[in-house]
Formats: C-alpha cells, sequence, structure tokens
C-alpha cells in the first residue's frame, strides 16, 4: 500500500515526530534515495520564482543529511538532476547548476568534521566546468572519510546509466574479454554509476507524485517505495524518521514467501 504521510497527519501531528519514532536501530536501511520533488510548487503556492523554491530546498538538503547521519545511515543518494532537467529554462538550469557549489563552498567543512564522504553519481561531461570543479574538489577532500556516503546524482538518468553500461560491456565483448554468456546481472552493476555501493533499500519520493522520473531503475528493483504530500522544502526531520520507521514495519521477502 503506497503511503501518503501528510494526508494521514497534520504538520503540528508531523513536527511531534523525532527520532524515537525509529523503532529498530538495528533495522536501519542501509541505503536510502531521494528524490526531492515540489520546490517549484513550494514557490509557486509562495508568488515566488521557482529559483526562491530551490534554494528552500537546499536548506532541506542540509536538514537531512544531518538527520541520516546523526541516525546512523549509512548511504545517502539524492536526484539533484536529472537529464530530462536540462530542458528546463535557461536561467532554472544555470541557477541549478550554481547550487552545488553553493552548497560545498558553504557546507564542506561541517561534512569533513562528519567525516562525511561525498561522491558524484552521473555524467560529468555536461556539467559546466565550475560545477564540475566544485564537486570534484568536494570528492577529493572527503575521499577517505569513513562515515555517511552522501551521493549527489546529477545530471543522471536511469535509462542513460543502463545504456552506458551496456555499451561498455559490448565494447568488451567486441575486444574479445569477454563472452555474450558472461554477462550476468552482477556484471551489469558492475558497470553503473553505483557500483561501489549496494542497492536502495528505501526511495522517499516528496510532493505527491508516485513514480521513479527514470531514477535509479536497475537498483530499485526490489527497493521499498514511500510517498508524502509534503513538499521537498517543508519536507522534515520528523518526515524523514517517518518513512524510516514505516520502511522498518513492512516484510522484504525478494520473491519468495
Amino acid at each position: 500500500m503506497l503511503e501518503k504521510l501528510s494526508q494521514m497527519l497534520t504538520r503540528k501531528e508531523r513536527q511531534s515526530i523525532d527520532e524515537n519514532t525509529v523503532r529498530d536501530r538495528e533495522a536501519l536501511p542501509a541505503h536510502i534515495a531521494v528524490i526531492m520533488d515540489g520546490n517549484g510548487r513550494w514557490a509557486k503556492q509562495r508568488s515566488l520564482p521557482r529559483i526562491a523554491g530551490h534554494r528552500a530546498g537546499m536548506k532541506t538538503v542540509k536538514e537531512i543529511v544531518k538527520a541520516a547521519d546523526e541516525i546512523g545511515i549509512k548511504i545517502l543518494t539524492l536526484y539533484a538532476f536529472s537529464t530530462e532537467n536540462w530542458k528546463r529554462p535557461r536561467d532554472e538550469v544555470d541557477f541549478l547548476m550554481k547550487l552545488p557549489q553553493e552548497f560545498i563552498s558553504t557546507e564542506l567543512d561541517e561534512l569533513i568534521e562528519r567525516n562525511v564522504c561525498i561522491r558524484m553519481v552521473g555524467s560529468k561531461e555536461e556539467l559546466p566546468s565550475f560545477t564540475r570543479d566544485a564537486l570534484e574538489k568536494a570528492e577529493r577532500k572527503t575521499i577517505n572519510n569513513t562515515g555517511l556516503k552522501l551521493n549527489f546524482a546529477l545530471n543522471y538518468g536511469g535509462r542513460n546509466e543502463i545504456v552506458r553500461a551496456i555499451s561498455e560491456i559490448s565494447q568488451r565483448v567486441k575486444e574479445g574479454g569477454l563472452e555474450p554468456e558472461e554477462i550476468t546481472e552482477s556484471l551489469i552493476a558492475q558497470h553503473l554509476y553505483t557500483r561501489e555501493f549496494p542497492d536502495p533499500d528505501l526511495l522517499i519520493r516528496t510532493s505527491g507524485e508516485i513514480r521513479l522520473s527514470n531514477f535509479m531503475l536497475w537498483q530499485m528493483a526490489y527497493t521499498e517505495l514511500w510517498f508524502t504530500d509534503v513538499l521537498w522544502p517543508d519536507f522534515s526531520k520528523a518526515d524523514f524518521y517517518q518513512a524510516i520507521a514505516d520502511y522498518q514495519g513492512r516484510a522484504r521477502r525478494y520473491g519468495s514467501v
């Protein structure tokens, strides 16, 4: 059953939820993926430009990263910019490309202090140099950190990722280094952007949309999905804890009985 927390709880009730809602600290989802949706609608509701919503959303990123780190989540992957988002108005795209630079310039020292390791998931080639440089700086300065793995999915598309993996594998077959019958699910996974991480245990999507939007299509074969009507700038630690608690109440059978 798809859960929409905001339809069941008022904002005041949601704010009363704390990390004690998470019932079993030994059964946390190791990898949480988040589709951060609703920045534009949040701004529209307030008669503000869309970029104001994205700036407000960045504050939520800071809060949720801290919550994930404090509760003991091992991997957090945030869908920041899809391959389809290039179709948006130029001024909005330009602003979104500057956000990683701003986030890293203001938050990197604290993230290093928290032992967070930052990675980018996606294709760097099409990114502006200042965006790419900021991300590479963050990756370089946190590469040896052993705490929360914080992945920013930027210029990322699930179908594109699979095509890229198949192309790499096909080249190996063409060069004679691999036989077609040696192609397995495990081999394909080794050619994905996420090859160093386990598949997400839990996907959170905000804003009321109930779809994956081309996000981690291969990796989410058995991911638990959790949806809420709450717009991303309004998404709080309480919502985050509730998603984890609901996840812990589900039975994951992976096709068995």
